[in-house]
């Protein structure tokens, strides 16, 4: 017998509302909200839905991080590399010890898959 699946909906559900702690704040009021819709047994992977209203941050990985973009736009700046921006459609993954910056330009919303090492 195989477990069961762990559909993503968050019809119903009360997010966990989130904001950048004040010392990594760099421009904004970037409210978040999170629906963490599954967490493994040994708390080392969980996944569900983030988004966050325009902001920018300083962010420090101790994790590794999968994100699909469902809607708005983001730029996300590596220290010393250049720019990315995402939007709705594009997936990608941070990795542990990634430092930088987060910029949210208009409300994003991602479904994550973070793993801490």
């Amino acid at each position: 017998m195989f477990p069961a699946l762990m559909p993503f909906s968050i019809d119903g559900l009360a997010p966990e509302l989130g904001a950048p702690a004040p010392e990594r704040l760099l421009n904004g009021k970037p409210v978040s909200r999170t629906w963490n819709l599954f967490t493994a047994p040994d708390g080392r992977f969980f996944s569900g839905i983030w988004e966050s209203e325009p902001g920018a941050w300083r962010i420090e990985y101790t994790e590794h991080e999968f994100c699909h973009i469902i809607e708005g736009v983001s730029r996300i700046t590596p220290d010393g590399g250049q720019p990315l921006t995402v939007k709705a459609g594009d997936a990608f993954a941070i990795p542990a010890g990634f430092r930088g910056v987060w910029e949210v330009l208009e409300r994003t919303r991602k479904h994550y898959a973070i793993y801490e090492v």
